[in-house]
This record gives structure tokens, sequence and C-alpha cells, in this order.
């Protein structure tokens, strides 16, 4: 096989038409607001206050140090908007994921945005901006429901497309009922978990084993368009595989991705959600991913997928597009050498990579894919 066949030297290739506009804006606003380096400096793109990317260990944490819009009334001027939603009062067990936006966002600096795998250059192509947190309500959860809902409303009516860093997995409930008042027709979940998370009430309380029930409820989220993924393990599934079962959801477990493979899985899955669906919503739970890579999260479970598996399982689940995602359940108090937030953080910019890549989001139009060279 020749060196052309390679999906490294494509994307090389494709790589050379994207333009470093953005960049070299961004090093011009930094000399223009953080003063030229020092006169020994002799890399003159550097200023002497950091204003940009690098280092990647300097500055105010946004999202891939995307532009933090204070005004929110601004943000549709933007495609993507990253909103953290801090609230962890759903937890049953380990509570910490109030911590997860700040995790992710931190450990984002570590990454610039440009993708040789996937031949993406996020900075450049896509108009992404970080709104900041929610101000959710620590000691209630309804309120904060409210509060999330709103957020989700706002978001979606000024056309763009939300990005929320979780928090705990019970918001997946008021992510759904903010965004689907604003879709013209039914939209369907693609729900990436261990656990099942689908049972009426949890303790008297809608917690984050109850987002699918409620979400379920909205009239145009039915339950028949809803498909859980990574299902399995040892832990809170029972009250909700009876609701599962009336509600006739779809249910693969990981022993059905690892014996159909990660491909088959995805066909399944978008074939049940966009069936009869306008709109697709993805809900990725960090602790869908084995325990061992994935350590700090508030219900850890071993035999998950693996992180190249899951990775590769949201980037075929965002080809056909969807109408906004979710990361839950990183948990920062438990977490090792930031594993769990890289994790998540990878979700995040695989997703928005595919959905660029594919015309969904950004500047490229959809175009068949052009087949690859023959040794």
């Amino acid at each position: 096989m020749s060196a052309d066949g390679f999906r490294g030297s494509r994307s090389i290739r494709q790589l050379r038409d994207i333009p470093d506009s953005k960049q070299r804006d961004e090093i011009e606003r930094s000399l223009a607001f953080g003063l030229e380096a020092a006169p020994s400096v002799q890399d003159r793109t550097i200023s002497t206050f950091s204003r940009g990317h690098q280092p990647a260990f300097a500055g105010i944490n946004t999202f891939l140090k995307a532009p933090y819009i204070e005004d929110v009334h601004e943000v549709g001027r933007h495609e993507v908007a990253v909103v953290g939603a801090p609230f962890d009062m759903g937890t049953t067990y380990r509570a910490g994921a109030r911590f997860g936006p700040q995790a992710i966002r931190r450990i984002s600096a570590l990454y610039d945005s440009y993708s040789v795998d996937m031949a993406v250059d996020l900075q450049e192509e896509l108009d992404l901006a970080d709104v900041g947190d929610i101000f959710v309500i620590p000691s209630n959860l309804e309120k904060s429901f409210d509060q999330i809902d709103r957020a989700l409303s706002f978001l979606t009516a000024r056309g763009v497309f939300p990005v929320v860093l979780g928090g705990d997995h019970s918001i997946g409930y008021p992510n759904v009922r903010g965004i689907a008042p604003h879709v013209d027709g039914k939209v369907g979940i693609i729900h990436i978990d261990r656990h099942i998370d689908i049972q009426e009430r949890d303790m008297d309380e809608r917690m984050h084993t109850t987002p699918w029930f409620h979400a379920t409820n909205i009239p145009n989220a039915p339950p028949t368009n809803l498909v859980q993924m990574g299902i399995g393990g040892w832990y809170g599934s029972r009250p909700g595989v009876r609701v599962a079962r009336d509600r006739d959801t779809t249910v693969l477990t990981i022993s059905d991705i690892e014996e159909i493979g990660v491909e088959k899985a995805a066909e399944a899955a978008l074939e049940v959600a966009w069936k009869g669906a306008s709109a697709v919503y993805l809900s990725f739970d960090i602790d869908s991913v084995d325990a061992g890579f994935v350590p700090g999260t508030g219900s850890p479970e071993p035999g998950g997928l693996l992180p190249r598996e899951a990775l590769k399982l949201l980037r075929l689940v965002a080809r056909e597009g969807l109408c906004g995602m979710e990361v839950v359940e990183v948990a920062p108090p438990y977490d090792v050498s930031d594993m769990t937030a890289l994790m998540a953080c990878r979700a995040v910019m695989d997703v928005l990579g595919t959905l660029v890549s594919e015309g969904k989001l950004g500047g490229r139009k959809q175009t068949t894919p052009a087949p690859a060279p023959v040794a």
C-alpha cells in the first residue's frame, strides 16, 4: 500500500487548504492587548502578557480558550456555545461533578484545536464561544432544572448549537426540555452510559438516575426514539429496566457493542433515534468508559467502553448531525492526572470535529468523500 493510501497523508493534504486567518488574528490581538515581548525573545509573535492559546498552562481558561461571551444577548453571533451546568445535587453516591465544567475547561487548554487524524481545525472552521456557567441553585433540584431549561431554551432559540458541560446526569432532563420546543418535529436521544437512568424517582426525587423517564414525557421526545448504549454493570438498573420495557426503549448493553462492534451499534442507534425524528440529542456519561480510564466520576463502573471505542462511537453517531450534546458526571475530586476531564474534553472535540467534517456545522459544504487512492 502506498503512503498516499493512509488517512494521515490524505488529512495532511486536506489541512493545507484550511486558512490560518483566525490564528493570525489572535496573534495580532495578543500583541495589541498584551504588549510586544522583551527584546531578547526572537519569536515576535509572542506577547508580554499571555492573551492567546499559549502557554497552555497560562491564562484564564474558557473551553479551548474560545471567546468568553459575558453578554449572553450576543451569543447568536456564534455557531456553538459551550455552557457549564455545575450541578451535582442529583448525585446518589459521590458528589463533585459541580466542579466538572471547571476541570474540563482547564484541561482543554492543552489542545490547539488542530487534528491531523480528522483533518479539522476547530479554531479556523468553527465559530465557537463560551458563555460561562448557568446559575444553578445548589439546594434545589427543581429550581436548578428551571434555570437549566431556561438557559438551553435561550441558546437554542438563537440558532446556537449548545454543548453542555455537566454536572451530574440529572441535567439531561432540563437540557432536552429546553431544546425540544424549538424542534419542529420529534427529538431522538442517544444516551451513552453504563446506567439506564430511566426510573421515575430515586429516593423520592428526580435524581441523576431518572432523566430519561422525564425527558421522554416531553411530547415530541418519545421513548421509542430513545437509544441507551453501553448499559451494564451491577448498579442501579432494576427500577429503570421495568420502565425501559414498559416504554419500549432501545437498550444496547456493553456486551451488545462488544459482540456486534462499534460500527453496527452506532448504525442501529442512528436508525432508532432518527426514525421519524427531525433532530437527535446526544448525552455522553463519562462513566460509560471503563473506570480504569476515568476514575473521576460519581458512580464508577468497570468493564465499560475503552476510550478509543467511546470516541469512535461518538464520531459515528455525530455524523448525521445533532441538535445539542452534553458531557456529564466528571467529578474532579476523584480524578487522577486529569484523565477523566481529558476524556470529556476529547469527547466534545471529536463530536464538534465530526460535525465540521460532515458539513453539519462550520463552513464546509457537504460532499461525498473522494475514494482512497488504490495502491
